[in-house]
Formats: C-alpha cells, sequence, structure tokens
C-alpha cells in the first residue's frame, strides 16, 4: 500500500510521458507496485489507525527490553501488574515487531569415514497391541559420512530397547568412533552450559564395551545432529506416511525392505551419490562388533504375591508357587522377562505389551495342586477309616493286593455317601470274610443286599386291656332256646321251608 503523495506522483509522471520502469527507479518502488497503481485511477483509500489498548504501554516495553531480553509472556506479565487490560496476542505481536527473530546461520558440518554415527528416537501415532494402544516408536541411527540409516521399531523407549536398537545398528552397519546424541534420558543426566556433561552410567558402560566415545548436542542445539533429525521427518513422510499394517510384528521386515530399495540406495540430494555406495567405502575404517555378549537388561526387584505372581508394567507374571510372597529379581528385555530368586533363574516368559495380563506358566502351580490333592487324600482316607474298626483292617489288605489301594478308598467312601454308612459297614465283614479287596467288590456286596426280598413284618397283638375295653353287643341265644320248646318239630319244619325258598 503506497500513501496519497506517491500516488500523486505516478500520477504526475504518467502526465510527462514517463513508463513504469522511470518511475520506479524515481520513486524507489517495485516496478510492479507502479504498474498497479498507474493503473488504478482512484487514491489509495487512507487507512485510519485504531487505538488499541497497548498503545499507552508501548514506551515502556521498548523500556523494559532495551534494559533485558524480555519473552513476550514475561512482558505480559509485567503489563498486566501495571494496569494492562488487553490479551496476550497483541503483546506478542509487538514484541515480534520491534524485537524481530533473527535467524541463525549455521555452519556445515564435515565428518570422515567412519568417525560418528548420530542417533535419536522418532514417534508416529499409536497402533493396536492386544487389548490396548501403544504409542508407535522407532530408533534411527545414520552414519554421519556416507548417509547410510538404520531403523527399527519398538513399542517403547526404555534403556534396555535403546540398548538393543545400538547393538541391532552396529551388527548391520559397524561400530563408529563416536555416537552423537541429543539430551535422551537413555544417554544424558545433565547437560549445562559449561559444566561438564554427566552420562547415563549404564550407557557409559555400554559404550566402553563397544569401544566408542559419546558425544551430547549442547542444549537446544538440535542442528548439531540434522542429519538424524532430517532422516527422522524421512521416515514419517515417504514410510510411515498412509502405511496400514495389521499388526506391530509386520513393521520391522516392512522397514528392512523398505531400507533396502529406497533410503539406501537414493541419490542423496548432498552427496549426489546413493548412500549404500559410500557405506561399502565407509566399513573399511567402522570398528568390528565386540563379539563378547552385553547383558542389556533393566534390572528391577519386586515382591511377589500370594497369588505367586509379580507385577511389571500393569501385567502379572508367574513364579513357582513356593515363592509366593518372596523378593523377586526382574531382568526385562524387550523380548522376554526372566524372573530370579537368591540368583536362581525360576521363570522366563515373553514380554508382553499389552495390559492387565496374566501371563502363567502352568508348571508353576503344580506343586500347589500336589499339596492339595494330597490334603483332600488324607481328608478322604480318615473317613474311611473312621466308617467302623475293621476299615483299617481292610485298608491294609487294600495295601497289599492292590496297586492303586487309595483310587478303591476314594470309591468306597463314595459308596458310602451314596448307600449311607451303614450299608459298607456291613459289607466290609463279608469282603474280609472271602479276603475280597476292592472297591468293586464292596460295590456288588451292597447291590446284592439290596436286591433280597424284605423281612415279613411282627405280628401285632393287642394288649389285654385293650381287648377288655371292648363295646360288643349282647349275643343273640334265641336258637338255643328253640331245642328244648315243645314245638320243637313245628319250627324244624318252618326252618326247612325257609330253607328251601332260599336255596
Amino acid at each position: 500500500m503506497i500513501d496519497y503523495a506517491t500516488w500523486c506522483a505516478i500520477r504526475d509522471g504518467m502526465a510527462k510521458h514517463l513508463n513504469a520502469p522511470q518511475l520506479a527507479a524515481h520513486l524507489g518502488l517495485d516496478v510492479r507496485t507502479v504498474r498497479h497503481w498507474m493503473n488504478h485511477p482512484y487514491a489509495p483509500r487512507a487507512s485510519v489507525k485504531r487505538p488499541s489498548k497497548l498503545d499507552p504501554f508501548k514506551g515502556r516495553i521498548v523500556g523494559w527490553l532495551d534494559a533485558h531480553p524480555l519473552t513476550a509472556q514475561q512482558v505480559f506479565q509485567r503489563l498486566k501488574d501495571a494496569g494492562y487490560a488487553g490479551g496476550i496476542s497483541i503483546v506478542k505481536d509487538y514484541v515480534s515487531t520491534i524485537r524481530p527473530r533473527h535467524r541463525e546461520a549455521f555452519l556445515t558440518l564435515a565428518f570422515s569415514p567412519g568417525d560418528v554415527a548420530q542417533v535419536d528416537w522418532g514417534e508416529y501415532k499409536t497402533i493396536t497391541v492386544g487389548s490396548t494402544r501403544r504409542r508407535l516408536s522407532f530408533f534411527v541411527m545414520v552414519l554421519a559420512w556416507s548417509r547410510q540409516m538404520y531403523v527399527e521399531f519398538t513399542l517403547s523407549q526404555t534403556m534396555e530397547q535403546f540398548l538393543s536398537a545400538h547393538i541391532n545398528a552396529f551388527n548391520a552397519l559397524g561400530v563408529p568412533k563416536r555416537i552423537m546424541v541429543d539430551n535422551l534420558r537413555c544417554a544424558v543426566l545433565r547437560h549445562v552450559r559449561d559444566e561438564p556433561v554427566q552420562f547415563n552410567s549404564r550407557f557409559l558402560d555400554f559404550s566402553r564395551h563397544f569401544g566408542f566415545d559419546i558425544v551430547a548436542c549442547a542444549p537446544r542445539q538440535p542442528q548439531q545432529k540434522g542429519r538424524v533429525e532430517r532422516n527422522v521427518d524421512y521416515i514419517k513422510r515417504n514410510f510411515l506416511n498412509g502405511l496400514e499394517l495389521p499388526d506391530f510384528a509386520a513393521y520391522n521386515p516392512a522397514v528392512k525392505v523398505w531400507l533396502e530399495t529406497t533410503a539406501n540406495v537414493r541419490l542423496h540430494r548432498e552427496t549426489h551419490r546413493r548412500p549404500v555406495d559410500m557405506w561399502a567405502e565407509e566399513s573399511a575404517f567402522l570398528k568390528p562388533v565386540n563379539p563378547r555378549p552385553y547383558d542389556v537388561a533393566r534390572i528391577e526387584s519386586a515382591h511377589a504375591s500370594s497369588q505367586f505372581r509379580v507385577t511389571l508394567e500393569t501385567n502379572k507374571y508367574s513364579v513357582p508357587a513356593r515363592l509366593a510372597r518372596k523378593m523377586i529379581t526382574l531382568k526385562v528385555y524387550p523380548d522376554r522377562v526372566c524372573l530370579y530368586h537368591a540368583n536362581e533363574l525360576v521363570a522366563r516368559h515373553c514380554r508382553s505389551f499389552d495390559r492387565h495380563q496374566d501371563i502363567a506358566d502352568p508348571d508353576h502351580s503344580k506343586v500347589l495342586v500336589a499339596q492339595r490333592r494330597r490334603a483332600r487324600d488324607a481328608q478322604v482316607l480318615k473317613r474311611f477309616l473312621d466308617l467302623a474298626p475293621l476299615a483299617a483292617t481292610y485298608h491294609a489288605g487294600l495295601l497289599q493286593h492292590r496297586g492303586n489301594a487309595l483310587s478303591h478308598v476314594r470309591k468306597i467312601v463314595a459308596l458310602a455317601e451314596i448307600h449311607g454308612d451303614d450299608a459298607v459297614i456291613r459289607a466290609i465283614p463279608d469282603a474280609l470274610a472271602y479276603n475280597a479287596f476292592s472297591s468293586e467288590y464292596i460295590a456288588h456286596l451292597i447291590s446284592a443286599r439290596a436286591r433280597q426280598l424284605p423281612e415279613p413284618s411282627p405280628l401285632v397283638l393287642m394288649r389285654q386291656q385293650d381287648v377288655l375295653d371292648l363295646d360288643l353287643p349282647p349275643a343273640d341265644l334265641s336258637a338255643y332256646s328253640a331245642l328244648d320248646d315243645p314245638n320243637k318239630e313245628e319250627f324244624n319244619e318252618n326252618n326247612n321251608e325257609q330253607n328251601q325258598s332260599n336255596p
């Protein structure tokens, strides 16, 4: 936008038949701006600047910034104390106007073959693991000279994953003289300007084992390891963007193919050579991997529960039942969990990255199950011996004649539960009499006794007192009195006639 005076000067030049380049050179304007306003018949509309709540404080802000390199947030805080009632956005805009951000200039770092490898972690969305979701992480190592790259996907960024990924990268690329890291917690514990760097003791021991030095970037200076930073972005854009894989297990095989067919065989924009070709030359300057294995496990301690389980990352892992409530030492590897008690390996499980899972070895509960079974068998034997005095004698015969005496005892006790104790008690003497020692014979005796006819019920006699209390009608003796009657013959004839009429 030009002001009114400039527009008038352009119109005057047009009246003098000056062209756009001549007017631009005369007025110190861009030729495109001059052409635009030469074709614009109206003067630019004057903009009216609206008052701002920040206007009364602008002089004060300039003074603060001249005295101290305050941030916009600090300026805003001071303005609030001074009575400013506006928002922070216009404060940020004004601070950036009077103190514009200057872009830093960086030197291009040069490295010799086999000198430095840069490492870093990357993150990309989340992935389903079992019944939960986990952050998808990937470890990147880039050889600074050849740009040959190694990538490994993980489900966490813990120390054991960090060290294991280094070993895999060394096996794929070789060991450089130095490893350049950002201020990762796995590598650097404390890094303050003008003070010695405090490295993680575990990573320091790891570096001595494989024979490389650790180089820590300056705080908030990620450009010092720009090669790996750019490759992290490259992996996200070229490999992960739009990638759909069914399971985490497919990521590392897929990225290996991508490295071999795309990333390490592309023509690099800075070296104008393929990383794989430069790596072939750099390999002669890289150290071989130390043949002695390095234990990358993370060590923790925990008490086993009464259910003989140890909890790690919300998952429960079993130990032998005899170690319930004992102190257990865990060695956590990227793919497995080893559990120790008194320096003895007592359990080994595949590591689960799911959550709230119970990972158990069936053998760990066998001893406890056997103990409980023996306790139940002791109770069954006691129940059998309590049936009758002869039960002990019969048990001795079972031990002598049967190899599985306890099995017969269980079945006989079951018969007592079904048919009653008395049925078994009656069968035991008969079985002893015939020297028949088995649960099948006891069952046969009980069944045979049950098939016998029931005994006749006893005769029920009435008591004498009950007989005396009977109320009987008087006897009819009229028939006997007729025997002494003179009309006896007439009586007999009448009876005969009556009998004939009622045959």
